[in-house]
């Protein structure tokens, strides 16, 4: 019996997928049997680790890179998708970008770019995805938040608000978008071992792990597996969720 959990013959996109979590679920969609297409900044990094999956799983995995800021760029990857592929079954919505800072002291830049990157750049990506599932007959959204943004932070008011924003984003778009048959839901990352967490400092990680029932930090793996979950068949039946990820960091 074929597993629920595969992708067989599935179009996935992938942002942020140069490294950490949108690397590890990239990876995890093209083991599953997805034809990956990789998006970010970095046109490098996305090259050595498409030839890497494809070296790994057989599987095509195609680099393009782009910003999820720019919505003409952001056009453009669905055309060159729609023009390969016919459709996109699958969106992981995963770019993201951190700067800490106090209030009254957050830097007008930092919080623009955050807002950008986090908020506006997955609504560009949402909107330009859902005419082509519509078009396919349905697909699966799965958007990367954080848990932070359920709970808030101090010295993270800014990453709070635009992570917050995209649990908005999800719950309204799974709403208006289930009569599509396209299913829209968020992963809650907790402490993450990624780029974003590295300049930690070890007594800081230590002071977190003390909340993390699980006793460890999380790996870009723990999240890739809920977010194959959730593009799978396997999760027919969820839409509107918010899945923390997070080691029972938050209850």
């Amino acid at each position: 019996m074929t597993s629920p959990l595969l992708l067989d013959g599935k179009i996935a996109l992938v942002t942020g997928a140069s490294s950490g979590i949108g690397e590890a679920i990239a990876r995890a969609y093209a083991r599953a049997g997805a034809t990956v297409i990789l998006t970010a900044r970095r046109a490098d990094k996305l090259e050595r680790i498409a030839a890497a999956i494809e070296a790994e799983t057989g599987r095509a995995a195609l680099p393009v890179t782009g910003d999820v800021t720019d919505e003409k760029s952001v056009l453009e990857i669905y055309k060159d998708i729609h023009k390969r592929h016919g459709r996109l079954d699958i969106l992981a919505a995963n770019a993201g970008q951190l700067a800490d800072g106090l209030i009254g002291m957050i830097a007008a830049q930092n919080l623009h770019d955050m807002l950008a990157v986090n908020t506006i750049g997955v609504l560009n990506h949402l909107q330009a995805a859902t005419r082509l599932m519509r078009r396919g007959g349905g697909g699966s959204i799965v958007i990367t938040s954080s848990i932070i943004g359920r709970t808030g932070n101090a010295g993270q008011a800014a990453y709070a608000a635009s992570k917050a924003a995209t649990l908005g984003l999800m719950m309204s778009a799974a709403k208006e978008l289930g009569r599509d048959k396209i299913r829209v839901n968020a992963l809650a990352p907790g402490f993450i071992e990624t780029a974003m967490t590295s300049h930690l400092s070890q007594a800081v990680r230590e002071e977190r792990l003390k909340g993390i029932a699980l006793g460890r930090m999380g790996t870009p793996e723990d999240v890739a597996d809920v977010a194959l979950f959730l593009a799978s068949d396997m999760a027919r039946y969820v839409s509107g969720q918010v899945i923390g990820v997070d080691g029972c960091m938050v209850i």
